[in-house]
């Protein structure tokens, strides 16, 4: 038997001084960086989950300042004794600055820590595909808000 799961997600892309904004997902195959974000509460407007989720990831209270795009992923895979999944996740991302709080990390959550980081040092970092993603459509600004396959 085949589970089909959609999950909704909202994510902000926080830039300045050179420097991103990331949280430490706490995964199954252990711990990458990812954006700020997740899942959306059912009746939850994306762009207020993307506010909601990135203050109890970092500490902040950010301000969106526009929609970069979406990204849609599919996977399919194997769950011990419960047949297979066909995961579809569809992640909205918006262009964000912080405008109050301080830096914390998340307790008892996904993420365990979050940190500004050198732009520069995101090739070498254990990270989630959705970083890179979010960067270039930070970078690239598509009108049509979806990165070249």
């Amino acid at each position: 038997m085949t589970h089909h799961v959609l999950r909704v997600a909202a994510y902000a892309v926080c830039i300045r001084d050179g420097k991103v904004l990331l949280a430490r997902w706490i995964g199954p195959d252990g711990k990458r960086w990812t954006m700020p974000g997740g899942g959306i509460e059912h009746g939850e407007d994306p762009y207020d989950a993307a506010i909601r989720e990135a203050a109890e990831e970092t500490g902040y209270t950010i301000t969106i300042d526009r929609l970069l795009g979406m990204d849609s992923t599919r996977r399919n895979y194997a769950r011990r004794g419960r047949g297979r999944t066909d995961f579809h996740g569809l992640r909205i991302i918006y262009a964000a600055h912080v405008t109050g709080g301080e830096l914390r990390h998340e307790t008892n959550g996904s993420t365990d820590r979050a940190e500004w980081i050198d732009l520069d040092r995101i090739p070498a970092l254990p990270r989630v595909g959705l970083v890179d993603i979010a960067l270039a459509l930070h970078t690239e600004r598509p009108p049509h808000g979806r990165t070249t396959p």
